[in-house]
């Protein structure tokens, strides 16, 4: 059985004049539990020379369709004319996906049609994707409703910028993985089912990843169990129990700067049981950012920038222990206001500069770096002491190879 399979592709008219529109329907079905990446592609060739004339695709129309579940889906590609010299064509269909990293063609159709009289303005269709009767349907999904979904933060954001944004589809992820600090294991589950690792472990004493089952299905996402090569253990990042040199890649994402007491073992620890010319890829949160302090839900922490830079610790902790955050959505996971208090006093107040003079001090080689910079810092009084760069930077995102001697 294959993963995705074109069932038609069929244009509404094969002869186009005037202000005929250009409608094109492509029809498919996924038959696996999910596919990821998935694409339609138009290539309008002209018969006589075999030369390209036009290109359209459903990912270039900004429709990042990042994972489907099985059932039938339809694109629709619809232009209000062909725009193109009279004559005749052939749009070339495809379909598209990825699969353990690489994009993968899964069907083509090829459709004759003619151009009966001269159109001005090309072929820049919109285009529409549409679920059957009986299938999920697309507005339901995740990465449909955006930025604000926490599973589409982790399984899609998180997991396609670890993997290909940073780690560059490294052949690694195919071998062994670790997650340090893997939370709910969201994002492993995206990594897991796209890149297909021999194995990917995470790690977290908190085993919030024992909900993971649940909320994939209420994201619609069609898994009765973990996949064989994901498993999740309620280990320490200060005592990782795996063999020196185990892994291939070890990942952590927004976890270091939550380790109560520091984090200079935990890196240690990474760098032990990751092999010589592995790929360590790292998130830490920083401190000095105007939401280092991990309080954003709470509207007092919205409505002042670096209010944990500015405000005494004592304010702070009336502000949150007497609030009530205005909570994201964090799949059904709600922390108290005490717990929210007792993780910003853990935080540990990682820079920009510090972090990466302690990754070269340990052997890693810096390979490729991400900031988020914020676009202006206003420098009140309280503010003052504090260096450009720690104010300024929002993000840092790290892939490094281990160097070890």
């Amino acid at each position: 059985m294959s993963d995705l399979s074109l069932l038609r592709a069929a244009l509404t008219t094969t002869v186009f004049s005037g202000d005929v529109p250009f409608v094109l329907a492509v029809r498919f079905a996924v038959e696996a539990p999910v596919v990821f990446d998935v694409d339609v592609s138009i290539d309008i060739v002209d018969s006589a020379s075999a030369a390209v004339v036009a290109h359209a695709q459903l990912a270039a129309a900004g429709w990042d369709v990042s994972w489907l579940p099985r059932g039938e889906y339809e694109a629709h590609a619809l232009a209000a004319r062909v725009g193109l010299p009279s004559g005749r064509y052939i749009a070339h269909v495809a379909l598209w996906h990825r699969s353990g990293g690489e994009s993968v063609k899964v069907g083509e159709a090829a459709l004759p049609f003619e151009v009966a009289s001269p159109m001005q303005g090309g072929l820049q269709p919109a285009w529409q994707l549409t679920s059957a009767e009986g299938t999920t349907p697309i507005e339901a999904l995740p990465w449909k409703r955006g930025a604000q979904d926490w599973f589409y933060k982790h399984f899609d954001h998180a997991a396609r910028t670890t993997a290909s944004y940073l780690l560059g589809d490294s052949p690694l992820l195919r071998g062994r993985i670790l997650d340090v600090g893997c939370g709910d294991g969201i994002t492993d589950l995206g990594v897991a089912l796209r890149w297909r690792p021999q194995e990917l472990v995470g790690i977290d004493p908190f085993r919030g990843y024992e909900r993971l089952i649940e909320i994939a299905r209420q994201s619609h996402l069609p898994i009765e169990r973990l996949p064989d090569n994901l498993r999740f253990l309620p280990a320490s990042a200060n005592e990782i129990p795996f063999d020196d040199d185990h892994f291939d890649v070890v990942l952590s994402w927004g976890s270091v700067e939550h380790i109560a007491g520091g984090y200079a073992k935990a890196m240690t620890e990474m760098r032990r049981v990751l092999r010589p010319g592995g790929l360590l890829m790292i998130h830490p949160g920083l401190y000095y950012s105007d939401v280092g302090n991990h309080l954003g839900e709470f509207p007092f922490a919205q409505q002042e920038p670096y209010v944990h830079l500015k405000r005494p610790r004592e304010w702070l902790r009336e502000q949150v222990l007497a609030g009530e955050p205005v909570r994201m959505d964090r799949s059904g996971d709600h922390a108290t206001p005490a717990q929210y208090w007792q993780w910003f006093t853990e935080l540990n107040p990682i820079t920009v500069p510090g972090f990466e003079r302690e990754l070269r001090e340990l052997g890693f080689e810096p390979w490729r770096v991400a900031l988020r910079t914020h676009d202006r810092v206003e420098y009140t009084r309280e503010l003052q002491p504090y260096s450009f760069v720690d104010l300024a930077v929002g993000e840092l995102y790290v892939s490094a190879y281990n160097r070890k001697r």
